[in-house]
């Protein structure tokens, strides 16, 4: 299974990190995650949704608001793609 395939609905995602539903909700709006889409418009969640909501709970029980932890999210998002190219780039060089 692809960790990126959204398959858990919100209800059971919810629980198994251990939020409410209108938490995942709001952290959608607020742009801190996107879970994927059926045609019908149903969220779901992917493994890789599962481990940033988890992330996000670590960062609100360390005291940041939602503003710092989108920062925060965005620099770690940002640092893995800069690993990931400079992995394939010294790949590509070896």
């Amino acid at each position: 299974m692809d960790d990126a395939q959204g398959v858990y609905g919100i209800s059971v995602a919810a629980e198994l990190v251990g939020m409410g539903v209108q938490n995942l909700r709001a952290y959608e709006a607020r742009g801190l995650l996107e879970p994927g889409r059926t045609r019908g418009g149903t969220r779901r969640y992917s493994a890789n949704d599962l481990v940033r909501l988890r992330r996000i709970s670590e960062l609100l029980a360390a005291g940041l608001n939602i503003a710092g932890i989108a920062m925060v999210l965005h620099l770690e998002d940002e640092n893995t793609r800069l690993r990931e190219m400079h992995a394939v780039l010294t790949a590509e060089h070896s």
